[in-house]
């Protein structure tokens, strides 16, 4: 990876095969989890202030924004009940993995150990002698989960850029300094919420040629201050004069509660990000009390968010809350500052996948075609990240599919499995066996019924008025 990166891995090295760049891969995923560490943070560690902030980073993304709608989809008592189950589940399964992670490495006498790895390790002890043959396929198998995941996140990004730079534009000339809320009217949109994709495809393109972590490092700062000023603004306008939500139904459709689950698990965007924080911390040992308390502050912005994001909106909650502020110069800036930031997370999210895929593919070429093959591999899967969110133009339903798919299995159902095979042979508490199961069936139901209702909900025809997708509100 790149040098002074998180990971504090070298750039300069020899591009390696894909097995050796995929090891590194879970190391360095979360939301802005790509931002440089000093060198002089490398040397001594991070503390629990920074390990904290890192934390909060990695799980606060485009995912957030969509809550308020996941909460829509599950119900106003539902909702925040559900959501808080999961992320329960979700900070009890990242501790699974931090458990099994250590014990491998013990096992193994090495310093530190990935997701990928760890899956590795286990497998090479089980009892079953094809999976201890076959153990590197549990790498390759979270790896490749981490790849999509990480490449779904960019194919929302571009998603989450056009409605808002659509919005913006489009409503330019009905702008003004009033900050009154929305209206219900439906405006038919001037151009294609593609067209703007493709408007926006050239300049990330461009974004991720960059591959000085140094120089993404600014970007990233950029990101934050824009997030955390966007999110203070988001927050000031709803908690406003909040309608009477007794209306509100407190359960909905069992339907729409898939959506729901895919949502929520989405947005818990971290889980791959734990091990290297560990790793990278000064005291290795107070690492439980900063995931503890990071993850329910993260937990606890979510749900008030979420419900009041709903109480706020209503059944017009749009697919991302930015959509549904006010057409005022003010909340335009909100959507501005928040579509600044993705974009520059962009190339951070980016960056990972890259590093993987890349090396891999400049080895089966010749060695002068190096820049050429490094910078069309780019083009090519910021194009198909493109391509994917031209297809499938429905920014919540994207979220849920994802979520449903890849995000479930490496949150809820790979640690439990992890556990089970890790310590199978050391007397687990029949309590644990069965806790564990539950949690993997538990996460593989979301993923499969989660998965078909993103499925079938993307295949019916778009109705505009009732879409969760951008409209042009007036």
């Amino acid at each position: 990876m790149l040098k002074t990166s998180l990971l504090g891995k070298d750039f300069n090295s020899e591009p390696g095969s894909l097995d050796d760049r995929s090891k590194s891969f879970s190391e360095s995923r979360g939301s802005l989890a790509s931002e440089n560490i000093h060198p002089a943070e490398e040397a001594s560690g991070l503390s629990i202030m920074q390990t904290l902030i890192h934390l909060l980073k990695c799980n606060i993304g485009t995912g957030l924004l969509g809550l308020p709608l996941a909460m829509k989809n599950a119900g106003l008592l539902v909702g925040p009940i559900s959501l808080l189950a999961i992320g329960i589940l979700t900070v009890h399964c990242m501790v699974i993995l931090l458990n099994c992670a250590h014990h491998l490495s013990q096992r193994s006498q090495k310093t530190f150990v990935n997701y990928g790895e760890a899956m590795m390790y286990s497998l090479e002890t089980c009892p079953n002698a094809w999976l201890r043959t076959h153990s590197v396929w549990g790498r390759y198998t979270v790896n490749f989960l981490l790849i999509t995941t990480q490449l779904g996140f960019c194919s929302v990004y571009f998603m989450f850029m056009a409605d808002n730079l659509q919005q913006m534009v489009e409503e330019a000339h009905m702008t003004s300094n009033n900050c009154q809320p929305r209206k219900i009217l439906v405006l038919t949109p001037i151009l294609n919420i593609r067209f703007y994709m493709l408007t926006i495809l050239p300049f990330l393109v461009l974004l991720v040629f960059i591959q000085n972590l140094r120089m993404l490092s600014i970007f990233s700062t950029l990101a934050n201050v824009t997030t955390l000023g966007s999110m203070a603004l988001i927050f000031e306008y709803i908690i406003q004069e909040i309608p009477d939500p007794s209306s509100l139904p407190l359960m909905a459709s069992w339907k729409t509660f898939l959506l729901f689950f895919g949502t929520a698990i989405f947005t818990f965007e971290g889980v791959g990000m734990v091990l290297p924080l560990k790793n990278q911390m000064k005291h290795p040992q107070q690492f439980s009390f900063v995931l503890y308390l990071g993850m329910s502050l993260v937990i606890i912005l979510y749900i008030c968010l979420g419900t009041l994001g709903y109480m706020k909106f209503g059944s017009n909650t749009q697919a991302s809350i930015t959509l549904n502020l006010p057409n005022c110069w003010l909340y335009q800036s909100v959507k501005l500052m928040y579509s600044i930031g993705i974009f520059f997370t962009y190339a951070l999210q980016f960056h990972v996948p890259a590093e993987i895929i890349i090396p891999f593919v400049i080895s089966q070429g010749s060695e002068s075609w190096t820049l050429f093959i490094d910078l069309s591999v780019r083009t090519a899967l910021v194009c198909l990240t493109c391509v994917s969110a031209i297809l499938i133009p429905r920014l919540d339903l994207v979220i849920s599919f994802v979520g449903s798919v890849s995000s479930s299995a490496l949150a809820l159902i790979i640690p439990p499995l992890l556990e089970l095979i890790t310590f199978y042979a050391e007397d687990m508490s029949y309590v644990t066996v069965a806790k564990d199961i539950m949690i993997s069936i538990l996460g593989l139901l979301g993923c499969v019924f989660g998965t078909y209702q993103a499925l079938y909900e993307l295949i019916q025809p778009i109705n505009h008025s009732i879409a969760n997708s951008t409209g042009v509100y007036a």
